[in-house]
C-alpha cells in the first residue's frame, strides 16, 4: 500500500493522457511539419544536425533528428509528442500541488486542497482540446518540449527554497532553464513566473529572495547576447518591426488575446490556421478592450496577497502570452498553440474553484467528510470525460491533410492560404474538381497570391508535384 496515495496521481493522469491521445498516433504530417520536420535537411540525421550547429532551438531540432534516426516515421514523431505532454501533465500536478502548499491555501493536509487542486489543474491542462495543436500537430513540439523544461526549472527552484534543500537543486534549475531556451526563446520570461511565485507567497520578502529570479534573468540576457551575432535574431527582429510596430501590434494583440480567451471556452472555434485580420488602429473598441485587459492584470496584481491562487492563475496566463501576444509582432496574430503553457493558469483557477466548492458543501452538510470526498471525485470524472471526448474529437481533424484543411476553411473561409492547402490536399487525394474549386477560391480571395495560381495551372496540365500516379493523366485531352 502506498504511504502517500497522492504520489501516484500524476502518473495515473499521465497514463490517462496517453490513452486519450493514442488513437491520433497514425495521423499524417500537417502544415509546417513538411517544412520544419520532414523537409528541413538540418534535422534529417544526427550528423546533419551537428553540422548545422550553432543554430536556433538546438535541443528541439536534436529531438527531430533523433526521431528521423529512429526510422519510425510519423508515428515515432507523434509518440514523442504524446509522451512529452503526458510528462507535462504529471509535472503540472506537482507544481500546482506545491504552489497551493506554499501559498498557504491548503486545508486538510497532504490529502486536502493541494491534491484536489493539483488533480483538477492537471486534468484541465492535459485534456483541453486546444492542446492538440502542441501535441498532435508535430511542429507544436516546440511548445510542449519547452514547457517540460520550464516546469522542471520551477519545481527544482521551489525545492531549493525549502528548508535543508541541497545546492544541487539550483544547478538543476539553471540547466533546465538553458534547455528551455534551447527549445523555444519565449521561455526567457520564466524569471517573471518566479517573481510571481514570490509575490504570491505569504510573509514579507527581502532582497535575498529575489536574487535567484534576477540571476535567471541575467542568464537569459547573457545567452541571447552570446547567440545574437551567431544566429538570425537581428533579421527576425527587423521582419517583426516591418510587419507591425510595437504599438500597432499591441492594438492587434488586444484583439488576439480576447480571441485566445474565447478559445478556452468555445471548443467549436479551435482552428489550426485562423489567420486573424490584425486591427492596428487605436479605435474606441480597441482602446476599451486594451483597458479591460490592463484592468484585469492590475486587479490581479493588487489581489495577490489576499486572493493568491485566483490572482496567480490570471497573471500566469498573461505572463506566458506576453512574448507572443504583446509588443513583438508575428505574421499570424494568434494561434491555439500559444495557449499551451498559459492554459495552466486557468486550469489552476478551475482546480481551486472545485476545491472551494467541495469545502463549502462540506460545511453546509455539517462536516460530512464522505460528501467532501465525493464532490472532487465527481468533478474529476466530469473533467476527464469532457476533456477526453473534446480532445479525441479534435484529434480527428488531424487524421489526413484533407480533414485538417477542410476544418480550417470551414472556420476561416477568408483564409487564402488555407484554401490553397486544401486544394493541394484534395489534388493529392485525386479529387480534382474539388481541388480546382479550392484553388479558384484562394485566387478570388487573394489575386496577388501566386501559389494557388501556379498550383491550379500545374494541376490542369497534370504536373502538380506529388500528384499520385493513381490519379491518371489529368492534363491529357479526353
Amino acid at each position: 500500500m502506498l504511504h502517500n496515495p497522492s504520489r501516484a496521481f500524476p502518473w495515473i493522469i499521465a497514463l490517462l493522457v496517453v490513452a486519450v491521445y493514442l488513437p491520433a498516433l497514425p495521423a499524417s504530417f500537417q502544415f509546417d511539419d513538411w517544412q520544419v520536420v520532414v523537409g528541413d535537411p538540418r534535422v534529417s540525421s544526427l550528423s546533419a544536425w551537428w553540422q548545422s550547429m550553432p543554430g536556433m532551438r538546438a535541443l528541439l531540432k536534436l529531438s527531430y533528428a533523433l526521431n528521423h534516426e529512429s526510422g519510425c516515421g510519423v508515428r515515432g514523431f507523434r509518440a514523442v509528442n504524446i509522451l512529452l505532454h503526458a510528462l507535462n501533465a504529471a509535472l503540472v500536478f506537482m507544481l500546482a500541488r506545491r504552489l497551493v502548499l506554499r501559498l498557504g491555501c491548503n486545508n486538510g493536509g497532504a490529502g486536502g486542497t493541494a491534491t484536489i487542486v493539483g488533480t483538477a489543474t492537471s486534468l484541465v491542462f492535459a485534456l483541453h482540446p486546444a492542446q492538440t495543436e502542441s501535441v498532435t500537430y508535430i511542429s507544436g513540439r516546440s511548445n510542449s518540449f519547452a514547457a517540460l523544461w520550464v516546469l522542471l526549472t520551477l519545481l527544482a527552484w521551489l525545492k531549493y527554497r525549502e528548508k535543508d534543500a541541497g545546492v544541487l537543486w539550483p544547478l538543476l534549475a539553471a540547466a533546465a532553464f538553458v534547455a528551455a531556451i534551447a527549445c523555444k526563446e519565449t521561455t526567457a520570461v520564466l524569471p517573471l513566473a518566479m517573481l510571481l511565485c514570490l509575490a504570491a507567497e505569504p510573509g514579507r520578502r527581502i532582497f535575498r529572495d529575489y536574487i535567484q529570479p534576477l540571476a535567471f534573468a541575467a542568464m537569459a540576457i547573457l545567452l541571447f547576447a552570446v547567440a545574437w551575432p551567431r544566429l538570425p535574431y537581428d533579421y527576425l527582429l527587423r521582419v517583426s518591426l516591418e510587419t507591425r510596430g510595437p504599438m500597432e501590434n499591441l492594438a492587434a494583440q488586444s484583439q488576439g488575446v480576447i480571441w485566445l480567451i474565447g478559445q478556452l471556452f468555445d471548443w467549436s472555434r479551435l482552428n489550426a490556421d485562423p489567420m486573424l485580420k490584425p486591427v492596428t488602429q487605436w479605435t474606441p473598441g480597441v482602446i476599451i478592450t486594451t483597458a479591460i485587459l490592463a484592468a484585469v492584470i492590475v486587479a490581479a496584481l493588487l489581489a495577490l496577497r489576499r486572493y493568491p491562487i485566483p490572482a496567480f492563475a490570471v497573471l500566469w496566463f498573461f505572463i506566458w502570452l506576453a512574448p507572443t501576444n504583446s509588443l513583438i509582432a508575428r505574421l499570424d496574430v494568434a494561434n491555439d498553440r500559444q495557449l499551451y503553457l498559459a492554459l495552466a493558469g486557468p486550469a489552476f483557477l478551475q482546480g481551486y474553484i472545485i476545491a472551494r466548492w467541495g469545502r463549502k458543501i462540506l460545511v453546509a452538510q455539517s462536516g460530512s467528510g464522505l460528501i467532501y470526498r465525493c464532490v472532487p471525485t465527481v468533478a474529476f470524472s466530469i473533467l476527464f470525460f469532457l476533456g477526453a471526448v473534446g480532445t479525441m474529437n479534435r484529434n480527428r481533424v488531424y487524421a489526413t491533410e484533407t480533414t485538417f484543411w477542410r476544418d480550417v476553411v470551414n472556420k476561416s473561409p477568408h483564409n487564402p492560404r488555407a484554401w490553397n492547402n486544401f486544394g493541394m490536399a484534395e489534388a493529392l487525394a485525386c479529387r480534382t474538381d474539388s481541388a480546382i474549386r479550392a484553388f479558384e477560391e484562394a485566387i478570388r480571395l487573394a489575386p496577388d497570391y501566386p501559389q494557388p495560381q501556379v498550383n491550379l495551372e500545374l494541376l490542369k496540365i497534370g504536373e502538380l508535384p506529388g500528384l499520385s500516379e493513381q490519379c491518371g493523366n489529368i492534363g491529357d485531352p479526353p
